[in-house]
């Protein structure tokens, strides 16, 4: 298995995983290098590329899979390799989404796993693979109870975050379809939050994965909602339930979103934070070949 790298952040998830990682690919005689630091994992990405291997595994949380999504896409290389996943972060949220929720599920998986190839997300220049959102968000907020995420998905990031939050502005945003042609607009007015899902969704029913195979984005916008406490489960559910008229949801193969005041929008892109005026947001179908786990699901919305 000469043909396939490790690139792992030993410091992910507290660093308790680092032998465990090298033992086990000693074992399965993986090269291994490790990313130190911020960014090093795009680069030691692209010299694997160069390198000839033909499988890149990820080791650590969704922001070293972003990075080594990256490297790939700057040595145009979606073509030539395969990317697996190690979870090695505190979340792990894209790894759960694709059926690897442990280390052993995912040696298994890049040994003899099934291989997909999924779409990504492009913002602007920059891939991503799992989510993109703007405005009000948790993705940092430890608060956030299992059961909520459990009953509400990724809504509960948003009620933690309103519960937390001594103010919030809303945002004035105009949601474009990505279009050249005429009045593009699609959506337009105040939003607590925008929610664009590549593999994940934010759906009330508590289910996360989107189809990352359809060509198209999940996107979930939060209104702004009327005063309400916002320490009752059953109110805040009731408001952001998936009929909710303080929430719409479509599908877009892309979109522009445009902040209407001089301030710059807050983005969070698979957990990493940046701020920016407006941001354009396409999909790049059936792009990146993947080891996926057993509990993948090629067509959630049809289950």
């Amino acid at each position: 298995m000469a043909d396939t790298v490790i690139i792992y952040n030993p410091q992910s998830g507290g660093g308790s995983h680092a032998d465990k990682v090298e033992a086990r690919a000693d074992l399965s005689g993986y090269a291994i290098e490790r990313s130190e630091q911020a960014g090093e994992a795009v680069t030691l990405t692209q010299e694997a590329v160069d390198a000839g291997y033909s499988t890149i595994v990820a080791g650590g949380g969704d922001g070293t899979i972003n990075e080594v999504v990256q490297g790939i896409d700057q040595a145009d290389a979606f073509d030539d390799v395969t990317l697996g996943i190690l979870p090695l972060g505190s979340g792990n949220n894209f790894a759960k989404q694709i059926g690897i929720t442990d280390l052993e599920t995912a040696f298994t998986a890049i040994d003899d796993g099934a291989r997909r190839t999924i779409d990504i997300g492009m913002a602007t220049d920059r891939p991503f693979v799992n989510s993109c959102v703007a405005g009000l968000t948790a993705e940092s907020v430890s608060e956030t109870s299992g059961d909520m995420k459990s009953r509400i998905g990724g809504l509960a990031y948003v009620i933690t975050t309103l519960r937390t939050a001594t103010e919030f502005d809303p945002l004035e945003l105009t949601i474009d379809d990505g279009g050249d042609d005429g009045d593009t607009s699609i959506w337009s007015g105040e939003a607590l939050s925008v929610m664009v899902g590549n593999g994940r969704q934010f759906a009330a029913d508590g289910t996360t994965q989107a189809n990352m195979e359809d060509g198209r984005f999940e996107v979930a916008i939060v209104k702004d909602v009327p005063t309400v406490d916002l320490m009752s489960d059953a109110v805040l559910e009731r408001l952001f339930g998936r009929d909710s008229p303080h929430i719409d949801r479509f599908q877009a193969a892309s979109l522009d979103i445009s902040g209407r005041s001089s301030d710059p929008v807050r983005f969070s892109m698979d957990g990493e934070t940046f701020q920016q005026r407006d941001l354009a947001l396409t999909v790049r179908p059936n792009t990146l070949r993947l080891v996926v786990g057993e509990g993948y699901d090629s067509s959630p919305m049809d289950t």
